[in-house]
């Protein structure tokens, strides 16, 4: 229910535009939205890495 919220939520002009924000959104979710399934912690923190090993996950 909130990713539909979230994806409909802005009114895209074209499919390339939408997915041009995919990857942005994507970092959010994952990084940043508290999940409840969880325990309210980000999915990143279930990787068990250290804030200054993160950047491995960028490239």
């Amino acid at each position: 229910a909130w990713g539909k919220r979230v994806a409909y939520a802005h009114a895209y002009r074209s499919s390339d535009e939408r997915n041009a924000h995919l990857p942005e959104w994507l970092h959010y979710y994952n990084w940043h939205r508290p999940h409840s399934s969880l325990g309210y912690q980000a999915p990143i923190s279930r990787l068990g890495v250290s804030v200054n090993n993160v950047v491995r996950l960028h490239s």
